[in-house]
């Protein structure tokens, strides 16, 4: 019995009306603190730096002399921020964690565009930015990056760059890797195939969707193994016509299949027109495939409104949250109108007929260079949208925002609080394949069939696309009672690296389709 939440329509939540900047990328990291960050060639933030310290860069293109933070950390816990100091342009870039739980952040404009950034999950006052100076091969701008099994983070794309490269580098990863799809996928004028989506698949090969059209990629011979059909109605769905996508959870207790789910995007020709005032409708479709079969073809499904430049987010209950963007235009500096402030939950298991749910409206318009990730507790942040060049707060219709706010997702509702289950204790590794037991409690426990345990890699957001994040159900769960109230599950770990790489993750257990708060799992080889 899963409890229906159909009826609600979730919560929002202001958390501070400015942070100083706007959320342009955001990474959750494993000690509850986000790292946001915009990007530095427009001059000053709102947001001095600490203790009078400036940044000195003669390569900066507004200013050689900023005394102004372009960076913040921000702690979940205790809802404060602080401000940090990166060294170089960060605009429209990408990022993965290592398993370590270190950031690694890749590329951006400028003097940034070949610079490799790290920030690890520490605390004090001196953690902040770390720069590796030039060591990206290939520029990189609007690029996506994700983790893989062997704990290095392939980098893809960007703009006019149809390769790839990989860090850390090793003796066959010193150079740059062709990849033709990648050119013959972009559209002459428009582009359309920046930030191409990205997905480890179970085999260990990797999803490209670009434009409209998917390949699987054998990364480590450098070969296209196949080519998925093109998303029906040959419309683009990446940047700037930018759609979003997710990869489906993988579910270990069933023969495992991998479905990637793309949704919005603008026609083709819309991000010319706008340069005439033009803001042709969004798309409102979606597109699932199950990539685990040969001959898989698209499924299509109609939101229940147009949508561009919206955010994709696995929830902990497995629904599919679809949160920020417009309704017409497309990604770009004012391209877009008619913000979208609703956003919409689709439940993948459902009926064809009953899978979205639309939730209650945010006052705020998140158009382009916003951001959404998932937090600890089930919450969403939601940060950032400033579809101007420079910071601009009057005189226009889509004002730069720099406040964070939470979106509650229904089963955060009070109504659902006597089902909502809490870990008494977690341990803090998991090793591959092997059984772990912990306990929890609940109020009111409904029947062992209703318990499931997940596990969530938290993702880069940035440009509508959550960069590695994944879900994985884990096998194997049996519950028994201990005591009132009080319940022991056992699970097993993840199957193959590939399935999970290795690295740090939310774990949630999840009752009648309620879920825990997240607790943090480190996913290894041994405890050695």
């Amino acid at each position: 019995m899963l409890v229906s939440r159909r009826h609600l329509v979730g919560e929002w939540r202001l958390l501070h009306k400015s942070i100083g900047i706007t959320a342009m990328h955001m990474q959750l990291l494993h000690n509850n603190k986000v790292v946001i960050f915009d990007r530095t060639d427009f001059g000053r933030s709102n947001l001095s730096l600490p203790r009078g310290r400036c940044h000195y860069n003669s390569h900066d293109l507004v200013l050689h002399k900023d005394c102004s933070a372009h960076s913040v950390l921000y702690d979940i816990g205790s809802n404060t921020f602080r401000p940090l100091m990166v060294q170089t342009d960060t605009w429209c870039s990408s990022g993965a964690v290592l398993p370590n739980g270190t950031l690694v952040q890749t590329g951006g404009y400028n003097d940034g565009d070949h610079i490799i950034r790290t920030i690890a999950p520490c605390t004090g006052e001196n953690c902040d930015w770390f720069e590796l100076p030039r060591t990206l091969i290939q520029r990189r701008w609007y690029s996506t990056d994700h983790i893989l099994p062997d704990a290095r983070i392939i980098v893809i794309g960007g703009r006019k760059q149809y390769n790839y490269e990989f860090y850390p580098k090793n003796s066959r990863g010193n150079s740059a890797f062709r990849l033709q799809f990648l050119k013959s996928t972009r559209d002459r004028k428009d582009e359309n195939n920046l930030y191409p989506f990205v997905f480890l698949l179970p085999d260990g090969n990797l999803l490209i969707f670009a434009n409209t059209r998917a390949i699987i990629l054998n990364y480590k011979k450098n070969q296209v193994v196949r080519e998925l059909p093109s998303i029906p109605s040959d419309e683009p769905r990446n940047y700037p016509s930018t759609g979003s996508a997710v990869l489906l959870p993988l579910d270990e207790n069933r023969p495992m299949e991998a479905e990637i789910m793309v949704c919005g995007g603008a026609p083709r020709r819309a991000y010319g027109l706008t340069a005439n005032m033009v803001y042709m409708k969004a798309l409102s479709s979606c597109g699932r495939i199950s990539v685990s079969d040969d001959h898989g073809r698209w499924k299509m499904e109609t939101m229940p409104t147009p949508r561009v430049m919206s955010d994709m987010l696995i929830l902990p209950n497995g629904d599919i949250l679809i949160i920020n963007g417009a309704s017409r235009g497309t990604a770009g500096w004012d391209n877009a109108r008619s913000p979208v402030t609703r956003p919409v939950i689709y439940r993948p298991n459902m009926g064809r007929h009953n899978r979205f749910s639309i939730m209650k409206a945010s006052s705020r318009p998140r158009l382009y260079h916003s951001s959404a990730i998932l937090m600890t507790d089930g919450r969403v942040l939601v940060g950032g949208s400033n579809p101007q060049e420079n910071y601009n707060f009057t005189g226009v219709e889509f004002p730069t925002d720099l406040s964070l706010e939470a979106f509650y997702p229904p089963f955060l509702a009070r109504k659902h609080k006597h089902l909502k289950p809490t870990v008494l204790s977690m341990d803090e590794i998991l090793i591959y394949k092997k059984s772990f037991s912990e306990t929890f409690t609940v109020p009111r426990f409904l029947r062992m069939g209703t318990v499931s345990i997940r596990i969530i890699a938290p993702s880069f957001t940035t440009h509508s696309f959550s960069m590695n994040q994944r879900m994985v159900v884990l096998k194997g769960v049996v519950v028994v009672a201990v005591s009132a109230n009080t319940y022991k599950f056992t699970a097993f770990g993840p199957s193959t690296k590939e399935i999970a790489p290795p690295g740090y993750y939310l774990l949630f257990v999840v009752h009648a389709g309620i879920p825990s708060s997240g607790m943090w799992v480190k996913i290894q080889d041994s405890t050695v």
